[in-house]
């Protein structure tokens, strides 16, 4: 007699739900467990089976990309838009990204030789000219800055996040430290 789960099989109909649920559960153990939080954690989570997260990402470095994508596409959404405040936004969202993915960008460095030229700092910094030339010009980013000085600044903050994990605080006390108007607004 066949085991009977409580789940139908709905194939490929399913196919962008599981997606979404891995990406979403990866997110969630790889930013309290690390990046080497076994995948079926991951696809336990998600509520599908280990065949069906690697039939989406084979290698846990394609799970990381596939975080990295989505960050991505959201950051270029923010920056493609037109409110007054899109620099500040883009930041903000920028140094949480930075903060909550520490085990995504960790594993990226690991493998930065490897790492595709779209999740490269290259596209981050084209996704931030635009905004940030927008809020130099409003008085609201110093106008010395460049795209290059602030994902060193991301680089810093996050290795304060990986070496005070503990010390929720301690993001915004260094951009303190660097300047005050890098602190995002809550």
């Amino acid at each position: 007699m066949a085991r009977q789960s409580g789940r139908a099989n709905r194939g490929p109909a399913a196919a962008a739900q599981n997606r979404a649920a891995i990406l979403a559960a990866a997110r969630e153990l790889f930013s309290g467990q690390g990046f080497r939080v076994p995948l079926s954690s991951i696809a336990q989570r998600a509520g599908v089976g280990q065949g069906v997260l690697y039939r989406h990402f084979p290698s846990r470095m394609d799970l990381a990309y596939a975080v990295f994508e989505d960050n991505f596409r959201e950051l270029e959404e923010l920056a493609a838009g037109d409110g007054q405040d899109r620099f500040a936004t883009i930041w903000a969202r920028l140094v949480g990204l930075t903060v909550r993915s520490t085990a995504f960008v960790e594993l990226v460095v690991a493998a930065r030789d490897d790492v595709p030229d779209d999740v490269g700092v290259d596209r981050l910094e084209a996704l931030l000219a635009g905004p940030l030339r927008h809020a130099q010009a409003g008085g609201e980013a110093d106008p010395g800055w460049t795209t290059t000085d602030l994902v060193l600044v991301l680089n810093m903050l996050y290795g304060v996040a990986v070496s005070v994990p503990g010390d929720p605080d301690a993001v915004r006390r260094a951009l303190r430290l660097v300047d005050p108007r890098l602190v995002p607004r809550d």
